[in-house]
């Protein structure tokens, strides 16, 4: 896993270590860290031309120091001073090593000729927009053709939640220090970062529980059939979906399913759906629900599940509610998704239930469920989705360009896979079949919605690109046929070649 903390924490981690070391030797170990990196990314060091935009905190500091370091190496090092403040001391050591501070109006000329530019304006610290200069400087260093790279995180980037608000720096590598902040791994800051470089600055005895955690290949761990597996061990998944209105729906979350691993899939909804159901996954097991509204007890028809999916292209009205509401009163894991959403808005009251509970919303969705703006969700997503898991006594898995999986009282699960290419009908429905499959075969609720966002996200990036170059559009249905190959990357294997 990647761990990452909170501003607070990550500020008090580095004062129980300062207390421990000598004075400066923290920012020294950051500047270090800062300049080992940016050394590796030019193709020479020695007559480099190294822009440091600096700020009046410990980050314009850690840049200091760092460009004097290159300076020393025979780098070309200028700082470039935003505000009334400089650190003294790294300020000092440039000059000494050979670098230099520039004036404001030669800032712009030395941005655009840089081969390599460090922000150091803000770090970790900062919080709402950038203002001039910082956000001309920003602007000068995002358009500028040299790399840039970010002290901490970008400035501008809110390092604790991701949430930009106005200019930010756009990096190319940014080089965080001790541990991995949310908002580097958490859009939208986390489309101004690049490539995230972490440098271990001995904060780890220090550091509390994490925040908000992104999984590695190797922490995805869907259940694996055994010797003794059948399909009823492997785990039976219930789906209540589709409808007249909404066929493909119903087909979709059947082949997530039907390829995410469920022993078997039990289908159930009206003869419609239920016919393209057969003709496309034979393998699944119908059943024919009547129109209407149905009784309490209307699931004992279908047979015994493990877990049951709720909702995708279901419908709204009453015959739909009835629905989710027989499944959200049985003693088994439940995935409520898409229109079982939309009934959940009004009747909040059914997710008073003991058994585990995994809503799959995106921020339209989630508006309805806890009244608040689609604009305010996007912006801050990681408050929203803790705010959702602990309001709604559930797992929230809360789609979007980062996904986020949330439960009360644990650490955020934040999705590193995925692609644009996914934002097509139908992936949702995917999503919620495989899903139920993780949790039919045992999976707890927080670990299935985590593995199902990340096996969803590598299966699209593999139907998009399943050579290595650009990715092209795909359908939902492409999504459902590179599954077998998310799997096998997930666990070290290599995807299959294709025809």
């Amino acid at each position: 896993m990647r761990y990452a903390h909170e501003v607070g924490k990550v500020r008090a981690a580095e004062g129980a270590l300062m207390a421990r070391l000598p004075d400066g030797a923290l920012m020294q170990r950051a500047a270090a860290g800062l300049a080992a990196v940016c050394a590796r990314l030019l193709p020479a060091v020695y007559g480099a031309r190294v822009v440091l935009l600096v700020g009046g905190g410990d980050n314009g500091g850690d840049a200091l120091y760092a460009g004097a370091r290159l300076a020393r190496r025979g780098a070309r090092v200028r700082a470039v001073q935003a505000g009334s403040k400089i650190h003294e001391g790294g300020l000092a050591a440039l000059r000494t090593a050979g670098g230099r501070l520039v004036e404001a109006p030669d800032a712009e000329a030395a941005i655009a000729a840089a081969d390599l530019i460090v922000d150091g304006l803000t770090g970790i610290g900062g919080t709402g927009g950038l203002r001039d200069p910082h956000a001309r400087y920003a602007a000068l260093a995002s358009g500028s053709p040299g790399l840039v790279v970010a002290c901490d995180v970008p400035s501008g980037v809110d390092a604790s939640t991701g949430r930009v608000d106005g200019a930010a720096v756009q990096a190319d590598v940014t080089v965080t220090f001790g541990t991995y902040k949310p908002g580097l791994l958490i859009d939208p800051g986390a489309s101004y970062c690049g490539v995230v470089e972490l440098v271990d600055i001995g904060l780890g005895p220090d550091l509390p529980d994490p925040d908000v955690v992104a999984a590695r290949p190797a922490d995805v761990q869907p259940p694996e059939p055994g010797p003794e597996s059948d399909k009823y061990r492997r785990g039976v998944v219930g789906i209540i979906a589709g409808g007249d209105a909404f066929t493909g729906a119903a087909v979709l979350s059947t082949g997530g399913a039907v390829h995410g691993g469920a022993g078997m899939v039990r289908f159930a909804s009206v003869a419609h759906p239920v016919e393209l159901v057969r003709q496309r996954w034979p393998e699944a097991v119908t059943t024919v629900l009547p129109p209407g509204p149905h009784e309490p007890k209307v699931l004992e028809r279908v047979g015994r599940v493990q877990a049951w999916v709720v909702g995708p292209g279901l419908g709204t009205g009453d015959a739909a509610e009835s629905l989710v509401e027989a499944a959200l009163t049985t003693d088994l894991p439940v995935l409520v998704d898409a229109d079982g959403l939309t009934v959940l808005a009004r009747r909040r009251d059914l997710l008073r239930r003991a058994a585990p509970t995994v809503l799959t919303p995106h921020a339209g969705e989630l508006s309805r469920l806890v009244d608040a703006g689609r604009d305010d969700i996007e912006a801050a997503r990681l408050d929203h989705v803790r705010r959702a898991a602990a309001e709604l006594s559930a797992t929230v898995l809360l789609k979007g360009s980062t996904t986020l999986v949330a439960e009360a009282d644990r650490p955020v699960r934040v999705n590193p896979t995925g692609t644009p290419r996914l934002a097509t009908a139908g992936t949702g429905d995917v999503l919620s079949g495989l899903i139920g499959a993780l949790l039919a075969g045992g999976m707890p609720a927080l670990d299935a919605a985590a593995a199902g966002a990340y096996l969803h996200g590598l299966a699209a990036r593999l139907a998009s690109a399943p050579v290595p170059g650009p990715e092209s559009p795909i359908s939902a249905y492409d999504v459902i046929t590179a599954l077998p190959d998310a799997f096998r990357v997930s666990q070290g294997g290599a995807p299959l070649e294709p025809p």
